[in-house]
């Protein structure tokens, strides 16, 4: 007997011949992964775990500000659910997927239960579709809890409130909660793509444990590639980049083409590791009990394609992000740039004075009147200004209405390889040192600061 039953489709249609339907097989697979202790395990987790995390850490006096949003987690219940995010892409994501998709084939090997599944489902194939679709179901219903409960968590602990964006400008509390859906929407393509890593090392490695561990090692090294200082065209070839690009949602204008691209690039790795996948399960020879993965054909079929399509990948997006109008230094360079450190620096310092300026209750003042600029370099002044560190230092100026005289605060800036800054104000004090200033939700700090924000790495050289 081989994947295929032999002179199966030359038998009477009878009822106890007939292959049982794609809906069939898949009702059976997704009861048997719902009936793991382990799966039920999981799903309380995600509905329950997060709304109590993250209502926990709001009322804390120590707020985890390494993390994007997190300063803002006393002042909004929409941060947490985005703190949340970013905690979910860089672990728990990659640990769900390899719990699900990357044991739903290898169970069966361990179990010893091939044969009876094939002599009841009598396709290959719709043995395949039917796991797949169980497996995709109960990640679709984990993401889904790890949403909806910090988001619950969040607004019931510190309330509905605005959203301060990475641009220094303020989201209303609808505006807020429709864009943390779609940054949780958004997700879901890099862990298709995960999972589809998953189903292809569970059937390739058998039950092996590596096959279990795969989509965590691949999702690590992604991580790792994403933390160095590579080029942008190789940075959004990886489907990481997409647990990265959401932040562009709440920017002002928002950053859509690095989102796009790493979206497209995930749903490209999750349609090409599910294919593969298929082609090595349909290949499988089901008489051998001690099967143990396939050895070189997991190399051949499964590594190499998806080398390939990274070269491809990265080919494509230099030569479109060239012919479009950007700088060939940014599609083979980092993409930090010191115009456009100086111009993000400058916007979001502008929209932080406005509001610093209502919660002190002085005149209002807009941005335009401000005319913020700022002056960023970095390092030495041999160096040249471009590339991710933290030896960035910018001046800020700007204007009030009324008087001659310009004002200037200075900021330490640390830039991540992704874009993302980090400014930390070093005077004077009485602009962006650390003071707590009265707000309608109470005693917040300075928001001149401590501030966040990205660059964005696909713009123009002329902006």
């Amino acid at each position: 007997m081989t994947a295929t039953l032999p002179h199966a489709h030359a038998r009477p249609r009878g009822a106890g011949t007939r292959r049982a339907s794609v809906a069939r097989a898949y009702r059976f697979e997704l009861v048997k992964l719902v009936s793991q202790w382990r799966i039920r395990l999981l799903v309380l987790a995600c509905w329950i775990a997060p709304a109590l995390f993250v209502a926990a850490v709001s009322r804390q006096s120590t707020l985890p500000v390494d993390t994007l949003f997190g300063r803002w987690m006393h002042a909004t219940g929409w941060a947490g659910p985005l703190v949340m995010l970013g905690f979910a892409g860089t672990w728990a994501l990659p640990l769900l997927t390899s719990v699900v998709a990357g044991d739903v084939f290898a169970v069966e090997d361990r179990l010893g239960t091939w044969r009876h599944l094939l002599v009841a489902v009598r396709s290959p194939r719709r043995i395949f579709a039917a796991k797949a679709l169980a497996s995709l179901t109960v990640l679709l219903l984990l993401v889904t809890g790890l949403a909806c409960s910090s988001a619950a968590g969040g607004v019931v602990a510190v309330g509905n409130q605005p959203l301060v964006g990475l641009g220094g400008h303020l989201l209303t509390p609808a505006d807020a909660a429709g864009k943390v859906l779609l940054a949780w929407v958004c997700v879901l393509a890099p862990t298709l793509a995960l999972a589809g890593i998953g189903l292809l090392g569970s059937v390739a490695l058998g039950r092996s444990p590596m096959g279990l561990l795969l989509p965590v090692l691949v999702a690590l090294a992604m991580q790792l590639a994403q933390m160095m200082p590579l080029p942008v065209a190789v940075r959004l070839a990886l489907p990481s980049y997409a647990f990265l690009a959401w932040n562009g949602l709440f920017t002002g204008p928002a950053q859509l083409a690095p989102l796009l691209i790493g979206i497209g690039v995930s749903l490209a790795w999750a349609v090409l590791t599910t294919a593969l996948a298929c082609l090595l399960f349909l290949r499988r020879d089901f008489t051998h009990l001690s099967y143990d993965g396939s050895g070189r054909r997991a190399v051949t079929v499964g590594v190499l394609p998806l080398v390939g399509l990274v070269a491809v990948t990265v080919a494509v997006l230099t030569a479109s992000i060239t012919v479009t109008g950007t700088s060939t230094t940014t599609a083979t360079g980092s993409g930090i740039g010191q115009e456009k450190v100086q111009r993000a620096v400058a916007t979001a310092f502008a929209h932080l004075y406005r509001m610093q300026t209502e919660q002190l209750h002085r005149p209002p003042v807009t941005e335009a009147q401000l005319r913020a600029t700022a002056t960023c370099t970095k390092g030495s002044l041999q160096v040249a200004a471009q590339g991710p560190g933290n030896d960035w230092r910018c001046v800020v100026s700007w204007h009030l209405p009324g008087v001659d005289a310009a004002g200037q605060a200075v900021y330490q800036l640390d830039v991540t390889p992704d874009g993302r800054f980090v400014a930390d104000g070093d005077g004077p004090k009485e602009v962006n040192g650390y003071f707590l200033v009265r707000t309608p939700e109470g005693d917040a700090p300075n928001p001149l600061w401590q501030f966040d924000g990205t660059v964005e790495l696909l713009t123009t050289s002329k902006g």
